[in-house]
């Protein structure tokens, strides 16, 4: 927060500055002239440029007490300024972000290594990254099941994102043996795995896996194979160009969400996406 104080200080003392020194100019009047275009504030920390509207040593001072002083007496000021901030970092990252599901679609979206969950046929597809170990995936995993189950025309893709521990990797691999394996089972393993209470690791999903009828032995030796290190390898270079490092997180073709935003936040999404499908341009 004090960080963020300091930047919007630097920026407002930056705009102030601009101001005094244009007012301060030989030739101009005592006010603003009226502008046809709004000015571009000079950025913070920006290399002043020298010239006759440079501010002189005790101009800089005068400037910073009066910025002082108001913040001092509208310190709200700095609040607004900070969610500002926020907000325009936030629609920075989102636009990244947009930009690199484009330019991922393909390993996002339709990738021979991913797990498709619901209507492979269906109109939206969300894409689900997620840890065997994260607690937030378990509570969430409730809430993709009944997505599942109430919309029938929903693709879901499943990425395995192991980022909580050795534990996490050793679950992960197992699970895509276990796809590798019997497709067919992967889901049941999955529901099994994911809703234990018990720390995941790799002679958990063994078990688990013997559950539903695989062999574990079998198993264990297509876990190390270069072919599931590649299916974990792939998820992670795509979540770093997602900026994506929390589990459980969600992708569109819309956009990337972070954090178990519940069933109803998962049909937000959705129909974001069939809004847009229907829309000349979103």
């Amino acid at each position: 927060m004090k960080i963020r104080a300091a930047a919007a200080l630097a920026f407002l003392i930056a705009i102030a500055a601009g101001a005094f020194s244009a007012a301060s100019a030989p030739g101009t009047s005592d006010t603003m002239p009226a502008m046809t275009a709004p000015m571009a504030p000079t950025p913070p920390m920006a290399t002043p440029v020298p010239g006759r509207n440079a501010l002189s040593d005790d101009q800089q001072s005068q400037v910073e007490a009066i910025i002082r002083n108001y913040l001092i007496a509208h310190p709200e000021i700095v609040r607004d300024a900070i969610d500002e901030l926020q907000r325009r970092e936030d629609a920075a990252t989102q636009a990244q972000q947009t930009d690199m599901i484009k330019q991922s679609a393909a390993t996002l979206f339709d990738s021979k290594r991913e797990v498709v969950l619901g209507n492979p046929k269906g109109d939206v597809t969300l894409v689900e990254f997620f840890d065997y170990n994260c607690t937030y995936c378990r509570r969430a995993h409730g809430d993709m099941q009944a997505l599942i189950k109430e919309d029938p025309n929903v693709r879901v893709v499943l990425k395995e994102f192991p980022i909580l521990g050795d534990g996490s990797v050793a679950a992960a691999q197992v699970a895509v043996a276990v796809l590798l394996t019997a497709p067919a089972k992967y889901a049941a393993f999955h529901d099994e795995l994911i809703t234990d209470k018990g720390q995941a690791d790799g002679n958990k999903a063994l078990a688990v896996a013997a559950d539903v009828g695989l062999d574990p032995k079998a198993l264990k030796v297509l876990a190390n194979s270069d072919e599931v290190k590649a299916n974990i390898n792939e998820v992670s270079k795509l979540a770093q160009k997602l900026d994506i490092s929390g589990t459980p997180s969600y992708a569109t073709k819309l956009k990337v969400v972070v954090g178990a935003i519940g069933l109803d936040g998962l049909k937000a999404a959705v129909q974001a996406v069939r809004d847009c499908d229907k829309a000349a341009s979103c």
